[in-house]
């Protein structure tokens, strides 16, 4: 109940049952609006190309800027809850665990969205990630920017920036109350699942300088 009363979810709640309608931007923002509701079941839709009401992983994988890794992926689909086609035998997703799926990529700082993505990024159930799991994950976010052509960072330099921004209380391991404590969760866990985002990060000050330079 605590957390239901300090996260933004609850605010949200109270905004619309204000008497003054919310304006169109806000209404898009607020995760329990008409809007919003309409935007994620369109956007499910969209992803679902051979409409057969459930969304494989190379479906999903088209998700926000389509470059999601095919390791972060294969976790999804690990953990969390999917059916098999009867037909391919292949495993898809339904549209509840979508909707989880798109509230923890939304609200990715928030406690609940970094315990959603610590039980895939823990690839080991041991409790804490390593220099061997950030690489296990970075270096599936370098093949994906290669096919690009773009070039960057060593896999050892974006680790040891990881590192650097989270802060760990033991230092080459960090762990899921590590990454809530250091308020970057959410930035270090897109630099590990989503290229176009690790490289929106990589390039931050250009992009500040120049907003419409967005390549990928």
């Amino acid at each position: 109940i605590r957390d239901l009363l300090s996260s933004q979810i609850i605010i949200e709640l109270y905004e619309l049952r204000q008497e003054q309608p919310l304006g169109a931007s806000e209404a898009e923002s607020n995760w329990f609006s008409m809007q919003s509701a309409l935007k994620v079941y369109g956007a499910y839709l969209e992803l679902d190309v051979d409409q057969n009401g459930m969304l494989s992983k190379n479906e999903l994988s088209h998700y926000g800027s389509g470059m999601l890794t095919d390791v972060f992926i294969d976790r999804v689909f690990e953990e969390y809850q999917t059916y098999r086609d009867a037909e391919t035998g292949e495993r898809e997703m339904d549209y509840k665990t979508f909707l989880d799926f798109v509230l923890a990529m939304e609200n990715k700082n928030s406690r609940q969205a970094i315990q959603y993505f610590w039980k895939l990024i823990d690839i080991h159930h041991r409790g804490c990630l390593d220099g061997f799991v950030i690489n296990y994950f970075f270096r599936a976010i370098l093949r994906l920017l290669q096919t690009k052509k773009i070039e960057v960072a060593s896999v050892d330099d974006v680790k040891d920036e990881i590192f650097d921004m989270v802060k760990s209380r033991t230092p080459g391991i960090i762990t899921m109350q590590d990454l809530i404590n250091c308020r970057q969760g959410g930035t270090v866990l897109s630099m590990l699942i989503d290229a176009a985002a690790f490289w929106r990060y990589d390039n931050r000050e250009s992009l500040m300088m120049e907003p419409d330079d967005d390549i990928i």
